[in-house]
């Protein structure tokens, strides 16, 4: 199945149903498919063709929605691109994908107008393409793409090094769209928030999984907490699939219990502490909750059905995948298994049909990441005696502390119960003594000074956790780097770029 087809069916089966709401222009699922094929036909006149690669930098909503899906219907590849991007990165990745038409908006131009100079790619804004659109023919194009072709390429977010091409086809982004609404108990018509970014796998699957089921895509182009709650209550949205930062900063507006229509949450992107899962079922008591395990790679590789039972677990190997934990060793073998109860990184079969098929370019990376048709993910785990996994970090987070192997999910998620803290984030600094030190830098809460947030939090963290995994120093920052999709940047802090506003320990 390819996603021009996707939408086509479902304008077909619900014409009449509302396809997009939110903040911009509504649109029924019949007036979508009509809107995207007139895009398409705007895109051509603009030059793109079948297997071109069309750079897409706008903030979100309907807009980039729609184009993204238009691309689809001239076979072309959408190359979404991170609004946090510098220059540097930019430029890169017009480059490395080789970018022929960028389509930008008010928020984008001056840094596309700084990444493209010296360069043979073509610039145009959305408005401009939306107002050629609205003389174009709204008959379909002549043919739907085959479902091998590349329909996204998506790039990491460049945690560490330079940003990676994910190329991905219409077979592995339905499939991954089939799943996710699947493995997160969408029903038909479901009403979801689309307010994660579309550059990140979790924005397009929202988007995607959307249409699979028939559904309403309430568009939030940039997120505010107050917004997304106002949209949340006014249009009955019943879905959230969202990173745990965002989930706090919606609780803190002290109204989420208001949504009433809300009953399926879901989230993926970053550990979930205990302390925010028991939050979020209380005041929203949702019918399901589920942790989502998975990349932009493989889209899925466990499953947690059940956050309310068991906080903090990953489940077991989603529907179209299969999930072994090997040695934590760079060479292991796939079949290098570890025993029952033993910590091991996982890897997942390159055999699902929502996986990529190797990175964009670069044979270095495959290298590293694939071996006998395993995907390597970086991450660690256990299995308990259910068999459902427990993350535990990134191989490249481990902290060794005194020759000791030390996890900062572990410590973080017992942190974020200190009451005089907003935000935590545990790694390990140089120090002549331990090789490694545990440090947690930490947010304060509102109205208590920094220094004095730092001591509490060590006072905490002396109550709450084994000697070996407290932290060394407690130091008080205004803000937790993160990426546009909320994942913690630790190698930030480990170099040193932060301003410390308080210090306890040492």
């Amino acid at each position: 199945m390819d996603l021009v087809t996707a939408l086509r069916w479902a304008a077909e089966r619900y014409p009449a149903r509302a396809a997009v709401g939110g903040t911009g222009r509504r649109l029924s699922y019949a007036a979508w498919e009509a809107r995207t094929n007139q895009i398409a036909h705007a895109l051509a006149g603009a030059g793109v063709s079948r297997g071109d690669r069309v750079g897409l930098l706008l903030l979100g909503g309907e807009p980039l929605a729609s184009l993204h899906l238009a691309v689809q219907k001239l076979g072309a590849c959408s190359v979404p691109l991170s609004t946090r991007f510098g220059p540097d990165e930019l430029r890169y990745c017009l480059d490395d994908a080789g970018i022929e038409l960028l389509v930008v908006d008010l928020s984008t131009t001056d840094a596309a107008a700084s990444a493209v100079q010296g360069r043979r790619v073509a610039v145009r804004t959305a408005t401009e393409l939306d107002t050629l659109a609205e003389s174009e023919s709204d008959h379909p194009l002549t043919s739907a793409p085959g479902e091998d072709e590349i329909s996204v390429m998506l790039y990491t977010s460049g945690t560490t090094g330079r940003p990676k091409g994910v190329p991905r086809t219409h077979r592995a982004e339905h499939s991954a769209a089939v799943a996710h609404a699947v493995q997160t108990q969408q029903r038909l018509g479901e009403v979801s928030l689309g307010v994660m970014p579309m550059f990140h796998t979790m924005g397009l699957r929202t988007l995607l999984a959307s249409v699979v089921v028939g559904g309403t895509w309430v568009a939030q182009p940039s997120f505010d907490a107050e917004e997304a709650v106002q949209l949340i209550t006014e249009q009955a949205v019943t879905s959230l699939y969202l990173v745990p930062t965002i989930y706090w900063s919606l609780l803190r507006t002290g109204k989420l219990s208001t949504a009433t229509t809300l009953d399926r949450l879901a989230y993926a992107g970053a550990a979930m502490a205990p302390a925010l899962a028991e939050r979020l079922v209380a005041e929203v008591a949702p019918g399901a909750f589920v942790n989502h395990f998975g990349s932009t790679e493989i889209y899925t590789f466990s499953i947690g059905p059940d956050v309310a039972a068991k906080p903090g677990s990953a489940g077991r190997a989603g529907i179209f995948s299969r999930v072994r934990l090997v040695a934590p060793d760079p060479g292991a073998a796939p079949d290098a298994l570890v025993r029952p109860g033993e910590q091991g990184q996982v890897i997942v079969s390159m055999a699902s049909p929502e996986a990529f098929a190797g990175y964009w370019r670069r044979p270095d990376a495959d290298q590293k990441a694939i071996r006998d048709g395993w995907y390597y993910t970086g991450d660690l785990a256990t299995a308990d005696a259910d068999g459902d996994l427990w993350v535990s970090g990134r191989v490249d987070d481990m902290i060794n502390s005194g020759g000791e192997n030390v996890y900062p999910d572990e410590i973080e998620a017992v942190l974020a119960r200190c009451p005089d803290i907003d935000d935590v984030c545990v790694v390990g600094l140089f120090d002549e003594r331990w090789g490694q030190a545990v440090t947690a830098f930490v947010v304060p809460v509102p109205r208590l000074a920094p220094p004095a947030a730092a001591e509490k939090a060590l006072a905490f963290a002396k109550e709450a956790l084994p000697s070996l995994k407290r932290p060394k120093r407690v130091i008080a920052v205004d803000a937790i780097p993160r990426s546009g999709v909320g994942k913690t940047l630790r190698r930030r802090l480990v170099a040193g770029e932060f301003e410390a506003r308080g210090e306890a320990g040492g």
